[in-house]
Protein backbone atom coordinates (compact mmCIF):
# COMPACT_ATOMS: atom_id res chain seq x y z
CA UNK A 1 0.00 0.00 0.00
CA UNK A 2 1.17 3.10 -0.73
CA UNK A 3 1.95 6.15 1.10
CA UNK A 4 -0.78 8.73 1.10
CA UNK A 5 1.13 11.86 -0.35
CA UNK A 6 2.70 14.08 2.57
CA UNK A 7 1.18 17.39 3.05
CA UNK A 8 3.39 20.31 2.25
CA UNK A 9 4.27 22.29 4.89
CA UNK A 10 2.91 26.44 4.39
CA UNK A 11 5.50 28.75 5.85
CA UNK A 12 4.00 32.01 6.57
CA UNK A 13 6.22 34.43 6.17
CA UNK A 14 6.45 37.69 8.17
CA UNK A 15 4.69 40.75 6.71
CA UNK A 16 6.55 43.53 6.04
CA UNK A 17 6.09 46.48 9.03
CA UNK A 18 3.26 48.80 8.11
CA UNK A 19 4.80 52.53 9.01
CA UNK A 20 2.43 54.30 10.81
CA UNK A 21 1.26 57.69 8.92
CA UNK A 22 2.54 60.59 10.13
CA UNK A 23 0.89 63.56 11.18
CA UNK A 24 1.04 65.65 8.06
CA UNK A 25 -0.38 62.60 6.02
CA UNK A 26 -3.25 62.08 9.01
CA UNK A 27 -3.97 65.52 8.66
CA UNK A 28 -4.78 65.29 5.24
CA UNK A 29 -7.16 62.59 4.82
CA UNK A 30 -8.89 63.95 7.85
CA UNK A 31 -9.09 67.44 5.28
CA UNK A 32 -10.25 65.37 2.34
CA UNK A 33 -12.50 63.50 4.35
CA UNK A 34 -14.10 66.55 6.02
CA UNK A 35 -14.13 68.26 2.76
CA UNK A 36 -16.46 64.87 1.33
CA UNK A 37 -18.70 65.05 3.60
CA UNK A 38 -19.60 68.79 3.34
CA UNK A 39 -20.02 68.09 -0.17
CA UNK A 40 -22.98 65.18 0.60
CA UNK A 41 -24.53 67.22 3.11
CA UNK A 42 -24.49 70.97 0.78
CA UNK A 43 -26.82 71.85 -1.62
CA UNK A 44 -24.59 73.77 -3.77
CA UNK A 45 -21.32 71.33 -3.69
CA UNK A 46 -19.17 73.33 -0.52
CA UNK A 47 -19.36 73.24 2.89
CA UNK A 48 -23.01 73.88 4.65
CA UNK A 49 -20.97 77.11 6.88
CA UNK A 50 -20.29 79.07 3.15
CA UNK A 51 -23.48 78.09 2.01
CA UNK A 52 -24.94 80.08 5.16
CA UNK A 53 -22.26 82.76 4.50
CA UNK A 54 -22.63 83.38 1.14
CA UNK A 55 -26.52 83.37 0.78
CA UNK A 56 -25.55 85.80 4.21
CA UNK A 57 -23.11 88.10 1.84
CA UNK A 58 -26.08 88.04 -0.94
CA UNK A 59 -29.23 89.39 1.36
CA UNK A 60 -26.68 92.20 2.78
CA UNK A 61 -25.94 92.78 -0.83
CA UNK A 62 -29.58 93.01 -1.89
CA UNK A 63 -29.89 95.56 1.08
CA UNK A 64 -27.67 97.60 0.13
CA UNK A 65 -29.11 98.04 -3.06
CA UNK A 66 -31.81 98.27 -2.62
CA UNK A 67 -32.71 101.98 -3.09
CA UNK A 68 -30.65 101.72 -6.88
CA UNK A 69 -33.11 98.76 -7.41
CA UNK A 70 -35.59 101.06 -6.69
CA UNK A 71 -35.01 104.20 -8.43
CA UNK A 72 -34.09 102.01 -11.40
CA UNK A 73 -37.70 100.71 -11.54
CA UNK A 74 -38.95 103.94 -11.11
CA UNK A 75 -37.17 105.59 -13.55
CA UNK A 76 -37.68 102.76 -16.05
CA UNK A 77 -41.39 102.77 -15.12
CA UNK A 78 -42.14 106.71 -16.14
CA UNK A 79 -39.46 106.62 -19.18
CA UNK A 80 -42.05 103.79 -20.62
CA UNK A 81 -44.96 105.94 -19.83
CA UNK A 82 -44.26 108.14 -22.27
CA UNK A 83 -44.58 105.37 -25.10
CA UNK A 84 -47.36 103.64 -23.97
CA UNK A 85 -50.48 104.17 -21.45
CA UNK A 86 -49.76 105.43 -18.06
CA UNK A 87 -51.78 102.50 -16.68
CA UNK A 88 -50.05 99.54 -17.63
CA UNK A 89 -46.69 101.11 -17.15
CA UNK A 90 -48.09 101.85 -13.69
CA UNK A 91 -49.20 98.07 -13.26
CA UNK A 92 -45.86 97.23 -14.34
CA UNK A 93 -44.00 99.35 -11.87
CA UNK A 94 -46.37 98.69 -8.82
CA UNK A 95 -45.79 94.66 -9.68
CA UNK A 96 -41.96 95.33 -9.49
CA UNK A 97 -42.28 97.21 -6.39
CA UNK A 98 -44.21 94.30 -4.97
CA UNK A 99 -41.55 91.97 -5.59
CA UNK A 100 -38.94 94.30 -4.84
CA UNK A 101 -40.16 94.76 -1.53
CA UNK A 102 -40.76 90.51 -0.94
CA UNK A 103 -37.32 90.16 -1.80
CA UNK A 104 -36.23 93.04 0.93
CA UNK A 105 -38.45 91.18 3.30
CA UNK A 106 -36.81 88.07 2.85
CA UNK A 107 -33.46 89.41 3.46
CA UNK A 108 -34.52 90.91 6.40
CA UNK A 109 -35.85 87.48 7.81
CA UNK A 110 -33.19 85.74 6.53
CA UNK A 111 -30.58 87.68 8.56
CA UNK A 112 -32.72 87.78 11.72
CA UNK A 113 -32.62 84.35 11.64
CA UNK A 114 -30.27 81.45 13.14
CA UNK A 115 -28.56 79.75 10.62
CA UNK A 116 -29.63 76.27 10.06
CA UNK A 117 -28.77 73.87 7.15
CA UNK A 118 -32.64 72.99 6.54
CA UNK A 119 -33.02 77.08 6.91
CA UNK A 120 -30.45 77.47 4.44
CA UNK A 121 -32.27 75.00 1.46
CA UNK A 122 -35.69 77.36 2.16
CA UNK A 123 -34.48 80.59 1.74
CA UNK A 124 -32.13 79.32 -1.31
CA UNK A 125 -34.96 78.40 -3.13
CA UNK A 126 -37.14 81.15 -1.99
CA UNK A 127 -34.39 83.68 -3.12
CA UNK A 128 -34.12 82.15 -6.69
CA UNK A 129 -37.77 82.01 -7.22
CA UNK A 130 -37.68 85.82 -6.11
CA UNK A 131 -34.81 86.13 -8.87
CA UNK A 132 -36.90 84.44 -11.35
CA UNK A 133 -39.58 86.66 -10.91
CA UNK A 134 -38.23 89.69 -11.07
CA UNK A 135 -36.13 88.59 -14.35
CA UNK A 136 -39.74 87.73 -15.62
CA UNK A 137 -40.86 90.59 -15.13
CA UNK A 138 -38.27 92.66 -17.21
CA UNK A 139 -38.70 90.53 -19.72
CA UNK A 140 -42.48 91.69 -20.05
CA UNK A 141 -41.76 95.04 -20.12
CA UNK A 142 -38.80 94.61 -22.47
CA UNK A 143 -40.90 92.96 -24.92
CA UNK A 144 -44.40 94.57 -24.46
CA UNK A 145 -45.75 94.43 -28.18
CA UNK A 146 -46.40 98.68 -27.84
CA UNK A 147 -42.58 99.42 -27.26
CA UNK A 148 -41.98 98.78 -31.41
CA UNK A 149 -41.82 102.16 -31.80
CA UNK A 150 -38.35 102.20 -29.62
CA UNK A 151 -35.33 101.93 -31.47
CA UNK A 152 -33.36 99.01 -30.83
CA UNK A 153 -30.22 100.58 -29.14
CA UNK A 154 -32.10 101.69 -26.34
CA UNK A 155 -33.56 98.30 -25.78
CA UNK A 156 -30.48 96.54 -26.29
CA UNK A 157 -28.88 99.21 -23.70
CA UNK A 158 -31.71 98.91 -20.91
CA UNK A 159 -31.21 95.31 -21.26
CA UNK A 160 -27.74 95.49 -20.59
CA UNK A 161 -28.23 97.71 -17.81
CA UNK A 162 -30.64 95.33 -16.30
CA UNK A 163 -28.32 92.28 -16.90
CA UNK A 164 -25.27 93.62 -15.00
CA UNK A 165 -27.44 95.21 -12.25
CA UNK A 166 -28.73 91.05 -11.76
CA UNK A 167 -25.57 89.93 -12.23
CA UNK A 168 -23.91 92.13 -9.33
CA UNK A 169 -26.35 91.73 -6.66
CA UNK A 170 -26.56 88.02 -6.87
CA UNK A 171 -22.97 87.28 -7.69
CA UNK A 172 -23.27 84.99 -3.99
CA UNK A 173 -25.80 83.06 -5.68
CA UNK A 174 -24.62 82.12 -9.38
CA UNK A 175 -27.89 80.00 -10.08
CA UNK A 176 -29.98 83.24 -9.15
CA UNK A 177 -28.38 85.57 -11.19
CA UNK A 178 -29.32 83.17 -13.81
CA UNK A 179 -32.64 83.05 -13.16
CA UNK A 180 -32.89 86.84 -13.20
CA UNK A 181 -31.07 87.23 -16.62
CA UNK A 182 -31.25 84.42 -18.91
CA UNK A 183 -35.49 84.96 -19.27
CA UNK A 184 -34.39 88.77 -20.18
CA UNK A 185 -31.60 88.07 -22.49
CA UNK A 186 -33.06 85.22 -24.32
CA UNK A 187 -36.08 86.85 -24.79
CA UNK A 188 -34.36 89.95 -26.21
CA UNK A 189 -33.01 87.72 -28.29
CA UNK A 190 -35.36 85.98 -29.91
CA UNK A 191 -37.54 89.24 -30.40
CA UNK A 192 -34.41 90.49 -32.30
CA UNK A 193 -34.67 87.36 -34.38
CA UNK A 194 -38.51 87.48 -35.26
CA UNK A 195 -37.42 90.92 -37.06
CA UNK A 196 -35.47 88.68 -39.70
CA UNK A 197 -33.11 91.84 -40.46
CA UNK A 198 -29.32 91.25 -40.29
CA UNK A 199 -28.56 94.10 -37.76
CA UNK A 200 -31.40 92.01 -35.37
CA UNK A 201 -29.44 89.15 -36.30
CA UNK A 202 -26.42 90.43 -34.49
CA UNK A 203 -28.35 91.76 -31.91
CA UNK A 204 -29.39 88.70 -31.24
CA UNK A 205 -26.04 87.48 -31.03
CA UNK A 206 -24.50 90.08 -28.59
CA UNK A 207 -27.75 89.52 -26.10
CA UNK A 208 -26.37 86.12 -25.87
CA UNK A 209 -23.22 86.83 -25.52
CA UNK A 210 -23.46 89.63 -23.18
CA UNK A 211 -25.66 86.91 -21.43
CA UNK A 212 -22.73 84.71 -21.03
CA UNK A 213 -20.50 87.20 -20.48
CA UNK A 214 -22.26 88.26 -17.26
CA UNK A 215 -23.08 85.25 -15.87
CA UNK A 216 -18.92 83.91 -16.38
CA UNK A 217 -18.31 87.46 -14.09
CA UNK A 218 -21.09 86.12 -11.61
CA UNK A 219 -19.40 82.79 -11.50
CA UNK A 220 -16.02 84.48 -10.98
CA UNK A 221 -17.04 86.84 -8.64
CA UNK A 222 -18.95 84.15 -6.39
CA UNK A 223 -15.48 81.80 -6.64
CA UNK A 224 -13.33 85.07 -5.72
CA UNK A 225 -15.31 85.33 -2.57
CA UNK A 226 -15.59 81.53 -2.24
CA UNK A 227 -12.10 81.61 -2.11
CA UNK A 228 -11.76 84.84 0.50
CA UNK A 229 -14.27 83.13 3.33
CA UNK A 230 -12.25 79.54 2.30
CA UNK A 231 -8.79 81.40 3.30
CA UNK A 232 -10.35 83.36 6.32
CA UNK A 233 -11.98 79.47 7.70
CA UNK A 234 -8.45 78.01 7.25
CA UNK A 235 -7.12 81.28 9.21
CA UNK A 236 -9.75 81.04 12.21
CA UNK A 237 -8.97 76.84 12.06
CA UNK A 238 -5.42 77.50 12.80
CA UNK A 239 -5.90 80.57 14.97
CA UNK A 240 -8.26 77.71 16.86
CA UNK A 241 -5.32 74.81 16.41
CA UNK A 242 -2.72 77.05 18.40
CA UNK A 243 -4.39 78.35 21.17
CA UNK A 244 -5.12 74.76 21.48
CA UNK A 245 -1.54 74.02 21.24
CA UNK A 246 -0.53 76.90 23.70
CA UNK A 247 -3.64 75.87 26.05
CA UNK A 248 -2.09 71.83 26.29
CA UNK A 249 2.10 73.81 26.19
CA UNK A 250 0.83 76.40 28.96
CA UNK A 251 -1.04 73.14 30.88
CA UNK A 252 1.99 70.82 30.67
CA UNK A 253 4.47 73.88 31.61
CA UNK A 254 2.48 73.93 35.18
CA UNK A 255 2.35 70.36 35.24
CA UNK A 256 6.38 70.46 34.71
CA UNK A 257 6.55 73.36 36.89
CA UNK A 258 4.57 71.40 40.03
CA UNK A 259 6.77 68.50 39.62
CA UNK A 260 9.73 70.77 39.16
CA UNK A 261 8.57 72.08 43.08
CA UNK A 262 7.55 68.58 44.20
CA UNK A 263 11.35 67.32 43.25
CA UNK A 264 13.01 70.57 44.88
CA UNK A 265 10.69 69.97 47.96
CA UNK A 266 11.67 66.17 48.30
CA UNK A 267 15.44 66.35 47.93
CA UNK A 268 15.01 69.10 50.13
CA UNK A 269 13.47 67.05 52.82
CA UNK A 270 15.17 63.99 52.06
CA UNK A 271 18.46 65.75 52.24
CA UNK A 272 17.45 67.08 55.62
CA UNK A 273 16.33 63.90 56.67
CA UNK A 274 19.18 62.17 55.77
CA UNK A 275 21.77 64.23 57.09
CA UNK A 276 20.31 63.66 60.90
CA UNK A 277 21.67 60.07 60.66
CA UNK A 278 24.28 60.88 58.30
CA UNK A 279 26.17 63.07 60.50
CA UNK A 280 25.73 60.51 63.55
CA UNK A 281 27.31 57.95 61.42
CA UNK A 282 30.40 60.13 60.72
CA UNK A 283 31.00 61.03 63.67
CA UNK A 284 30.76 57.67 65.69
CA UNK A 285 32.59 56.68 62.75
CA UNK A 286 35.38 59.03 63.11
CA UNK A 287 35.79 58.21 66.79
CA UNK A 288 35.82 54.38 66.30
CA UNK A 289 38.32 54.99 63.53
CA UNK A 290 40.32 57.51 65.47
CA UNK A 291 40.32 55.10 68.43
CA UNK A 292 39.81 57.72 70.76
CA UNK A 293 38.40 55.36 73.90
CA UNK A 294 41.20 52.95 73.32
CA UNK A 295 42.64 50.53 70.79
CA UNK A 296 40.03 47.61 69.14
CA UNK A 297 40.03 43.78 70.36
CA UNK A 298 39.86 43.11 66.72
CA UNK A 299 42.48 44.83 63.91
CA UNK A 300 39.64 44.94 61.28
CA UNK A 301 37.25 46.97 63.05
CA UNK A 302 39.27 49.89 62.73
CA UNK A 303 39.43 49.43 58.73
CA UNK A 304 35.61 49.16 58.94
CA UNK A 305 35.26 52.21 60.46
CA UNK A 306 37.59 54.22 58.24
CA UNK A 307 35.58 52.51 55.60
CA UNK A 308 31.77 53.15 57.03
CA UNK A 309 33.42 57.04 57.15
CA UNK A 310 34.71 57.54 53.70
CA UNK A 311 31.57 56.28 52.45
CA UNK A 312 29.45 58.51 54.46
CA UNK A 313 31.65 61.11 53.54
CA UNK A 314 30.77 60.28 49.85
CA UNK A 315 27.19 60.07 50.51
CA UNK A 316 26.75 63.41 52.32
CA UNK A 317 28.98 64.90 49.22
CA UNK A 318 26.62 63.88 46.80
CA UNK A 319 23.55 64.93 48.98
CA UNK A 320 25.11 68.17 49.06
CA UNK A 321 25.64 67.95 44.99
CA UNK A 322 21.93 67.02 44.44
CA UNK A 323 20.36 69.60 46.91
CA UNK A 324 22.57 72.28 45.12
CA UNK A 325 21.65 70.97 41.97
CA UNK A 326 18.05 71.05 42.88
CA UNK A 327 18.28 74.77 44.29
CA UNK A 328 20.20 75.72 41.18
CA UNK A 329 17.11 74.11 38.71
CA UNK A 330 14.77 76.00 40.79
CA UNK A 331 15.96 79.21 40.58
CA UNK A 332 16.46 79.38 44.25
CA UNK A 333 20.53 79.26 44.51
CA UNK A 334 21.61 82.85 45.29
CA UNK A 335 24.55 84.18 44.71
CA UNK A 336 26.85 85.80 47.86
CA UNK A 337 29.12 88.02 45.45
CA UNK A 338 32.05 89.71 46.60
CA UNK A 339 35.40 90.68 45.22
CA UNK A 340 37.45 87.51 44.68
CA UNK A 341 40.90 86.90 43.03
CA UNK A 342 40.52 83.90 40.37
CA UNK A 343 44.18 83.65 40.62
CA UNK A 344 43.86 82.80 44.41
CA UNK A 345 41.03 80.36 44.15
CA UNK A 346 42.91 78.38 41.47
CA UNK A 347 45.92 77.63 43.21
CA UNK A 348 43.86 77.00 46.55
CA UNK A 349 42.00 74.07 44.67
CA UNK A 350 45.23 73.11 43.24
CA UNK A 351 46.76 72.87 46.44
CA UNK A 352 43.95 70.58 48.18
CA UNK A 353 44.14 68.52 45.11
CA UNK A 354 47.97 67.84 44.44
CA UNK A 355 47.92 65.26 47.31
CA UNK A 356 45.56 63.03 45.27
CA UNK A 357 46.87 64.09 41.58
CA UNK A 358 50.51 62.81 43.22
CA UNK A 359 49.13 59.80 44.93
CA UNK A 360 48.37 58.69 41.30
CA UNK A 361 51.63 60.13 39.58
CA UNK A 362 50.12 63.17 37.81
CA UNK A 363 51.52 66.26 37.42
CA UNK A 364 49.37 69.16 37.66
CA UNK A 365 51.14 71.96 35.26
CA UNK A 366 50.46 75.88 36.43
CA UNK A 367 50.24 78.88 33.97
CA UNK A 368 48.77 81.96 35.82
CA UNK A 369 49.13 85.37 34.47
CA UNK A 370 50.06 87.57 37.17
CA UNK A 371 48.72 90.47 38.45
CA UNK A 372 45.24 90.03 37.69
CA UNK A 373 42.39 92.08 39.13
CA UNK A 374 39.80 90.59 41.25
CA UNK A 375 35.82 89.04 40.05
CA UNK A 376 32.91 89.90 41.54
CA UNK A 377 31.69 87.19 42.00
CA UNK A 378 30.77 84.34 44.22
CA UNK A 379 33.50 82.82 45.79
CA UNK A 380 32.03 79.11 47.19
CA UNK A 381 30.41 78.75 43.21
CA UNK A 382 33.83 79.47 41.84
CA UNK A 383 36.07 77.10 43.98
CA UNK A 384 33.20 74.60 43.19
CA UNK A 385 33.68 74.79 39.70
CA UNK A 386 37.07 74.78 40.35
CA UNK A 387 37.54 71.55 42.42
CA UNK A 388 34.42 70.06 40.26
CA UNK A 389 37.06 70.21 37.18
CA UNK A 390 40.10 69.26 38.83
CA UNK A 391 38.36 66.51 40.44
CA UNK A 392 36.74 64.86 37.06
CA UNK A 393 40.63 65.39 35.62
CA UNK A 394 42.36 63.83 38.29
CA UNK A 395 39.88 60.59 38.05
CA UNK A 396 39.68 60.10 34.29
CA UNK A 397 43.78 60.95 33.60
CA UNK A 398 45.82 57.33 34.12
CA UNK A 399 48.41 57.18 36.29
CA UNK A 400 51.92 59.15 34.51
CA UNK A 401 49.30 61.74 33.24
CA UNK A 402 49.46 65.49 32.85
CA UNK A 403 46.82 68.03 33.82
CA UNK A 404 47.42 71.83 32.54
CA UNK A 405 45.63 74.95 34.85
CA UNK A 406 45.06 78.21 33.10
CA UNK A 407 44.35 81.46 34.06
CA UNK A 408 44.29 84.30 31.90
CA UNK A 409 42.67 87.03 30.02
CA UNK A 410 40.48 87.01 27.33
CA UNK A 411 40.22 88.98 24.42
CA UNK A 412 37.41 90.70 25.36
CA UNK A 413 39.20 92.00 28.65
CA UNK A 414 37.40 89.05 31.02
CA UNK A 415 38.86 86.70 32.61
CA UNK A 416 39.38 82.68 31.53
CA UNK A 417 40.19 79.80 33.83
CA UNK A 418 41.41 76.24 31.79
CA UNK A 419 41.65 72.54 33.16
CA UNK A 420 43.16 70.29 30.40
CA UNK A 421 44.46 66.76 30.80
CA UNK A 422 45.56 64.16 29.02
CA UNK A 423 43.17 61.43 29.51
CA UNK A 424 41.12 59.17 27.43
CA UNK A 425 38.87 61.66 26.18
CA UNK A 426 35.04 61.66 25.73
CA UNK A 427 33.30 60.76 22.62
CA UNK A 428 31.73 64.17 20.80
CA UNK A 429 28.17 62.57 21.01
CA UNK A 430 28.74 61.78 24.32
CA UNK A 431 29.46 65.20 25.13
CA UNK A 432 25.40 66.48 25.14
CA UNK A 433 25.24 63.76 27.74
CA UNK A 434 27.97 63.82 30.38
CA UNK A 435 26.54 67.76 30.75
CA UNK A 436 23.33 67.03 31.48
CA UNK A 437 22.44 65.82 34.98
CA UNK A 438 23.42 62.06 35.92
CA UNK A 439 24.62 61.92 33.15
CA UNK A 440 27.37 59.92 32.20
CA UNK A 441 30.04 58.94 29.26
CA UNK A 442 30.73 55.33 28.35
CA UNK A 443 34.26 55.97 29.94
CA UNK A 444 32.55 57.15 33.09
CA UNK A 445 30.93 53.82 33.59
CA UNK A 446 33.99 51.58 32.74
CA UNK A 447 36.49 53.60 35.24
CA UNK A 448 36.15 52.06 38.39
CA UNK A 449 35.82 55.27 40.39
CA UNK A 450 32.26 56.65 39.29
CA UNK A 451 30.43 59.53 40.16
CA UNK A 452 26.93 60.66 40.50
CA UNK A 453 26.85 62.68 36.98
CA UNK A 454 26.47 65.76 38.84
CA UNK A 455 30.14 67.98 38.43
CA UNK A 456 29.92 69.07 35.28
CA UNK A 457 26.08 70.12 35.16
CA UNK A 458 26.44 71.66 38.67
CA UNK A 459 29.61 73.93 37.11
CA UNK A 460 27.92 75.17 34.06
CA UNK A 461 25.00 76.27 35.94
CA UNK A 462 27.05 78.11 38.34
CA UNK A 463 29.28 79.70 35.51
CA UNK A 464 25.72 80.30 33.79
CA UNK A 465 24.59 82.14 36.47
CA UNK A 466 27.49 84.34 36.57
CA UNK A 467 26.81 85.45 32.92
CA UNK A 468 30.18 83.41 32.03
CA UNK A 469 30.43 80.19 29.10
CA UNK A 470 31.28 76.77 29.86
CA UNK A 471 32.80 75.39 26.68
CA UNK A 472 33.90 71.49 26.72
CA UNK A 473 36.28 70.27 24.16
CA UNK A 474 37.28 67.06 24.12
CA UNK A 475 38.89 63.90 21.54
CA UNK A 476 39.12 60.30 22.10
CA UNK A 477 42.67 59.14 23.32
CA UNK A 478 43.95 62.75 22.97
CA UNK A 479 42.23 64.66 26.44
CA UNK A 480 40.16 66.49 27.62
CA UNK A 481 39.93 70.35 28.07
CA UNK A 482 36.80 72.66 29.73
CA UNK A 483 37.43 76.51 29.04
CA UNK A 484 35.44 79.10 31.75
CA UNK A 485 35.26 82.73 31.10
CA UNK A 486 33.76 85.46 33.26
CA UNK A 487 32.50 88.59 31.30
CA UNK A 488 34.04 91.66 31.11
CA UNK A 489 31.22 92.96 33.30
CA UNK A 490 32.76 91.07 36.36
CA UNK A 491 36.12 92.20 36.41
CA UNK A 492 37.47 95.01 38.77
CA UNK A 493 39.78 96.87 37.16
CA UNK A 494 41.57 99.38 39.20
CA UNK A 495 39.92 103.22 39.10
CA UNK A 496 41.64 105.57 37.70
CA UNK A 497 42.55 109.05 40.05
CA UNK A 498 40.17 112.02 39.78
CA UNK A 499 40.52 114.80 37.72
CA UNK A 500 38.58 117.28 39.85
CA UNK A 501 39.92 118.65 43.04
CA UNK A 502 37.62 116.64 46.27
CA UNK A 503 35.12 119.14 47.88
CA UNK A 504 36.09 120.24 51.50
CA UNK A 505 34.58 118.20 54.27
CA UNK A 506 33.25 121.41 55.76
CA UNK A 507 31.62 124.35 53.58
CA UNK A 508 32.68 127.38 54.19
CA UNK A 509 30.30 129.32 56.83
CA UNK A 510 29.00 133.06 55.51
CA UNK A 511 29.36 135.40 58.10
CA UNK A 512 26.71 138.14 58.27
CA UNK A 513 27.50 141.75 57.82
CA UNK A 514 27.07 142.73 60.90
CA UNK A 515 29.05 140.04 62.98
CA UNK A 516 32.00 141.27 60.69
CA UNK A 517 32.73 145.23 62.34
CA UNK A 518 35.16 145.40 64.39
CA UNK A 519 34.39 144.46 68.27
CA UNK A 520 36.99 147.35 69.40
CA UNK A 521 34.86 150.16 67.39
CA UNK A 522 31.67 151.05 69.10
CA UNK A 523 28.31 150.85 67.59
CA UNK A 524 27.19 154.40 68.84
CA UNK A 525 29.00 157.56 69.69
CA UNK A 526 27.67 159.17 73.28
CA UNK A 527 28.06 162.49 73.65
CA UNK A 528 31.03 163.38 71.27
CA UNK A 529 28.90 164.23 68.35
CA UNK A 530 30.99 162.69 66.16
Amino acid sequence: MSNPAEKPEVVQVPAEPVAPPSASSRKAAAKRVREARDKLTSTSGTRPAFDSELLRQYAQTRLSASYVVMLLVVATGLLFGLWMQPIPAAVWTCGMLCIHAAMIKSCHRFLAEPSTPAGTRKWRTRFVVLDLLYGLCWMAILIHPVLDMVTETLMMFLMLLVIAVSSMLAANLPIAALAATAPVAVAMALSFVVTGSLDNYILAALALAAEFYFVLLARQLHASTFATLEARAEKDALIGELEQAKAISDEARHRAESANVAKSRFLAQMSHELRTPLNAILGFSEVMKSEIFGAHAVPVYKEYSADIHNSGVHLLNLINEILDLSRIEAGRYELNEEAVSLLGVVADCHHLMKLRASNRGITIHEVFEQDMPRLWADERAIRQVVLNLLSNSIKFTPQGGEIWLKVGWTASGGQYLSVRDSGSGIPEDEIPIVLASFGQGSNSIKSAEQGAGLGLPIAKNLVDMHGGTFTLKSKLRIGTEVIVTFPPERVMSALAPMAEEAPPLQPDTVVPDEKRRPRNKPIMSAGTGS
